[in-house]
């Protein structure tokens, strides 16, 4: 076929190969594989120890720190705390997706079910889902797993100490030992309504990313045709700044309304959820822009990849991914603070969160609009050498 001995036809299907490599690394090379490990839990002991009949002592909080602690399979990097205060204001701050509070009463609790009026303890188990809603169910899955084995555990060991003493039990006490401790779930910092399981953060930050790109674009070409047409190359460069900034302040307010509005998008402060996502899309535009003024139409595939690589990662909590994604891509890549930003704005209002992620934001922002508006000094001198060779040109061949 003659079709077949076009170059251009092979070019195309080993280009689609290519393609295809780039962007499955992009979706699926940095996540698949992805399993939870090291998951900073906080760990509350207040047990206090109860007397036994035979003067000896039960303290089931340290029998049950030391079963947890020594338990290497379980996907959880204990952190102990003196109270149940200390581990909350951990929640808020976003130290730990969840925490798990022994009682004062659990040795007592546990110690009453073979009296006539057992009083078994509450164990509680908090979960921060407003920090990541998948390492968060991760969490609570794993707590209440430990939980039911545990408390499986101390019913075989109380039933065996009692059945030594007595080959008869009482139907209250029966039922009593079968549940050693009750278990309370706490869901702290919930996601609220219509927020994708905890993914709206994510899904905002891609919206802006693909809505400062068109500003980004339709600015750059502008500023070709305003420089063509002789504009001055530093005007419009700033221009297309000042022009810019405003066109995102006004799309990120649209995105906050339409998600609220149109699709009911929970949100604890609206007002801060826009000035966040104005800061980022502001770094992204400029990130976006000084791109496209220093290398041109090319920096498009820069940004694309960097937005494919991007977004698999963007709701997922760094313990979740491998080393190397954590390393060469989570650690750095813009759209990540932004995501993180927002979900402190979305779920954290009102509480005090450390501000590293705006730090960096705003350390993205002024670095690239200085790399903005040297582009524009530098295309300023192109374009004068360029005119000086020209009538350098036109005098040597009237001479």
């Amino acid at each position: 076929m003659a079709l077949a001995k076009q170059k251009v036809l092979w070019i195309g299907v080993v280009g689609v190969f290519v393609a295809l490599m780039i962007f499955g690394a992009a979706m699926m090379g940095s996540v698949l594989g992805a399993k939870p490990k090291d998951l900073p839990v906080a760990l509350v002991v207040l047990d206090q120890s109860a007397a036994l009949p035979d003067g000896s002592a039960l303290n089931v909080g340290e029998m049950v720190k030391g079963k947890l602690l020594g338990n290497t399979q379980l996907p959880i990097e204990w952190k102990l705390v003196g109270s149940e205060e200390e581990a909350r204001e951990g929640l808020d701050n976003q130290k730990y997706y969840g925490a798990l509070v022994l009682p004062a009463d659990l040795s007592s609790g546990v110690l009453s079910l073979s009296t006539p009026q057992p009083a078994p303890a509450t164990v509680k188990i908090l979960v921060n889902e407003g920090m990541n809603t998948q390492a968060a169910t991760a969490v609570k899955q794993v707590l209440g797993q430990a939980s039911r084995a545990l408390g499986s555990e101390l019913s075989n060991q109380l039933l065996g100490q009692i059945g030594q003493r007595t080959e008869q039990l009482p139907i209250s006490t029966a039922k009593a030992l079968m549940t050693p401790f009750t278990t309370q779930e706490e869901i702290v910092h919930p996601n609220g309504t219509n927020n994708a399981s905890g993914n709206a953060p994510g899904l905002l930050t891609q919206v802006m990313w693909i809505g400062s790109l068109v500003v980004s674009i339709v600015l750059f070409l502008a500023l070709q045709k305003a420089v063509a047409g002789g504009a001055r190359r530093g005007q419009a460069v700033l221009g297309q700044t000042a022009i810019g900034l405003v066109l995102i302040a006004a799309a990120s307010g649209f995105v906050v309304w339409m998600a609220s509005s149109w699709y009911g998008m929970q949100m604890a402060d609206a007002a801060h959820v826009w000035l966040v996502l104005w800061l980022g899309g502001s770094a992204f535009f400029l990130l976006q822009s000084a791109l496209l003024g220093w290398i041109g139409m090319p920096a498009m595939g820069l940004l694309v990849l960097l937005m494919f690589f991007s977004m698999p990662v963007l709701n997922m909590a760094p313990e979740f991914l491998p080393q190397a994604t954590q390393d060469w891509l989570y650690s750095w890549t813009p759209l990540r603070f932004v995501a993180s930003a927002i979900r402190n704005a979305m779920y954290f209002d009102g509480v005090s969160v450390g501000g590293s992620n705006i730090a960096v934001l705003w350390s993205v922002a002024g670095a690239f609009l200085v790399v903005l508006l040297a582009s524009a000094a530098r295309k300023t001198k192109s374009v004068g050498g360029a005119a000086a060779e020209a009538e350098g040109n036109k005098v040597a061949a009237r001479a």
